[in-house]
């Protein structure tokens, strides 16, 4: 089935216009008379329609009452470090579908990618088209939150009040986080919030 994401509102509508984004992608879809689709605002609603008309020229019917989703019971912010070309993308694309609360973009001292103070609103607004696409393409209802992208040191006041996990190479190696996470959980010590720190290709440095 078909996913497009809309505002909030139009879930409510039995019969919504698409706002000029989403109605251009269904265009290109070119859904058949009859054909399901779903909209969802990638806040936990979603809604079932009718695409009665087919092809270009089309409007939507209503199937079902807007469903929610609940958000998962424990939050979990990813702090990780900018990769080059593609691989971040996939960072995203995955982070999004495995149901990551937030993404932190850090640029740490071993970082390869360097994002200037005048570009991190322009690289956040692609990395929330990025997070959003992965959403329609893999039935996620919820889309992460995508902070702008901060220093080490700039990430360090997000990550207050909540358990906290780095992944880096270290000697003796770290205990599974899966183990920890168990241990931690027949303990009685599980937090509602977590975090995670990604290192870059050449890990975190010493400092």
């Amino acid at each position: 089935m078909h996913r497009l994401l809309v505002p909030s509102e139009q879930l409510a509508s039995d019969s919504p216009v698409l706002p000029k984004e989403a109605a251009n992608h269904l265009k290109v879809l070119r859904p058949k008379d009859g054909e399901e689709i779903e909209l969802f605002d990638g806040f936990g609603k979603s809604r079932r329609f009718s695409v009665e008309g087919g092809g270009k020229n089309f409007r939507l019917t209503a199937l079902s009452p807007v469903c929610t989703a609940p958000r998962a019971s424990r939050s979990l912010t990813l702090f990780a470090c900018v990769t080059k070309g593609s691989r971040w993308d996939w960072t995203i694309e995955k982070a999004t579908e495995l149901g990551v609360t937030r993404i932190v973009p850090v640029v740490s001292a071993r970082t390869i990618v360097r994002i200037g103070a005048d570009e991190r609103e322009a690289k956040r607004a692609r990395w929330i088209r990025i997070a959003e696409d992965a959403a329609r393409q893999s039935d996620a209802k919820w889309i992460p939150e995508i902070h702008e992208p901060v220093s080490f040191a700039e990430s360090l006041p997000l990550v207050r009040e909540t358990t906290c996990f780095v992944g880096a190479l270290t000697s003796p190696p770290p205990r599974p986080l899966l183990k920890e996470l168990t241990d931690m959980q027949q303990a009685g010590d599980a937090s509602d919030s977590f975090s995670i720190y990604v290192g870059p290709e050449g890990d975190f440095s010493p400092e």
